[in-house]
């Protein structure tokens, strides 16, 4: 474990298991069962290894600091988070998933996924969040990186659903959107991943409120990605089955993978000739 006088997460890690212990939970078990979740999300924030997310920041303040100050463990969980590089420690517990799936399911309504992304998409959308060139080179090799996954002797199964708005929303420059759309097109061809498109005429879909993505692996925790103003990554039993079921709701709603794949070439097309 990091110095808790330097290091933030370090040191909200040693101020939960102090309040863990003064409120009579002997164990990161207890505690983690009281709150619904598995033991790994408690041992994680009491090292420092993953700051809590936003999610479990509450459940901790409402179990550990009930008389307050209010939000106090999100405001330091929050400057843990912002004290990490291109990786930040919350988000290794995705990538942790990531790496150890055997099945990957991707829902998204409005931008390429990053399993997915070429680098100049990727590109685009870092230095929209204000991130300069620098940084975001860092952040596309991060992400570009965690595509290693699908090239694996034994790579996990990957199913993708996008809402038809992610074919026609320009990011950088419209032959940067061809490339993107005729590279799914071509990932989408390999036996192990599935794209598939809810139409535009579809109309409302179950999965409107926003992306997510769903990590199952052989004998662990299914792992769920949302995203927010700030991703957040959680193991909550019933958060989880939520997204799952949306995730079904949304698949029923697309387009086998033939007839979406002939979707994304005809906006590739239609790209191509702006």
């Amino acid at each position: 474990m990091d110095d808790p006088e330097s290091n933030p997460a370090s040191f909200l890690g040693a101020e939960l298991r102090r309040a863990r212990l003064a409120a009579g939970f002997s164990s990161q078990e207890a505690l983690a069962a009281k709150l619904g979740y598995d033991r790994s999300v408690i041992a994680k924030a009491e090292t420092g290894e993953r700051p809590p997310s936003p999610e479990v920041a509450d459940a901790l303040q409402a179990e550990l600091f009930p008389a307050g100050p209010d939000g106090l463990v999100i405001r330091l969980a929050r400057l843990a988070r912002r004290a990490d590089g291109p990786i930040p420690s919350w988000f290794e517990s995705w990538l942790e998933a990531e790496r150890a799936a055997h099945m990957l399911r991707l829902w998204s309504p409005l931008l390429v996924p990053g399993l997915l992304q070429i680098g100049e998409y990727a590109r685009a959308l870092f230095l929209a969040t204000g991130l300069d060139e620098d940084a975001a080179a860092e952040h596309v090799a991060v992400r570009l990186g965690r595509q290693a996954i699908l090239e694996r002797a034994k790579p996990p199964h990957l199913v993708v659903v996008l809402d038809e708005p992610v074919l026609h929303h320009l990011i950088s420059s419209s032959q940067v959107m061809a490339d993107q759309l005729t590279h799914i097109a071509e990932m989408s061809e390999r036996p192990n991943i599935s794209v598939q498109v809810i139409p535009a005429d579809t109309g409302a879909n179950a999965g409107l409120s926003g992306a997510f993505d769903l990590a199952s692996g052989d004998g662990a925790p299914e792992v769920l990605r949302m995203e927010a103003v700030e991703d957040v990554t959680v193991e909550s039993r019933s958060l989880v089955r939520t997204a799952a079921n949306i995730f079904v709701r949304v698949q029923a709603d697309a387009l086998p993978r033939a007839a979406s794949r002939t979707l994304i070439l005809e906006a590739a097309q239609q790209w191509k000739t702006r």
